[in-house]
């Protein structure tokens, strides 16, 4: 039988120093908004797509510091912060990976409110690992890629703020 992989792409939506993060249920952990790449549609879309269809929040992606959009032709996309392959034990599809393409985003306009289950969480809770409250349970800390993938859209936001002034 031969491994099963997805493609997926997610978002780290930085902020004013925070990113948005949600408990998912199903995973047992905190993350950024995302989900699969469907068909016909590039990883950059995808993200895009995911993040309002999660969050309602509408984004673009900031591409990473060493990206630059010169060329007439062929057409480029911004590529991924970096390239995760996960391994996903669902119980309905059963074990299988993702090959997640993760990105650094930020709002099209300022975001004042959001859905339940959805948190800003800040550059230094991040960092320090703090336990973030979830409805009915004892608090958990991000896991480590999350906070290691969190702190480079943080240093990656800023530096594109910098680049972009």
């Amino acid at each position: 039988m031969s491994l099963v992989r997805h493609f997926t792409s997610t978002g780290f939506v930085v902020q004013d120093g925070a990113t948005l993060l949600h408990w998912h249920p199903k995973l047992g952990m905190w993350l950024p908004p995302g989900g699969h790449v469907e068909a016909n549609e590039d990883p950059v879309q995808a993200v895009v797509r995911e993040v309002k269809e999660e969050t309602g929040i509408a984004v673009e992606v900031v591409p990473p510091p060493h990206f630059e959009d010169d060329l007439a032709r062929p057409a480029q996309i911004p590529p991924p912060l970096t390239i995760l392959i996960e391994d996903i034990d669902d119980p309905v599809d059963g074990f299988h990976q993702h090959i997640d393409f993760i990105y650094i985003c930020r709002p099209l306009a300022p975001v004042t409110g959001l859905p339940d289950g959805w948190l800003w969480v800040s550059e230094e809770e991040l960092a320090a690992g703090t336990p973030l409250s979830r409805p009915g349970a004892s608090p958990e800390p991000p896991a480590d890629d999350v906070r290691l993938r969190g702190g480079q859209a943080f240093r990656a936001a800023r530096d594109f703020a910098v680049r972009n002034v």
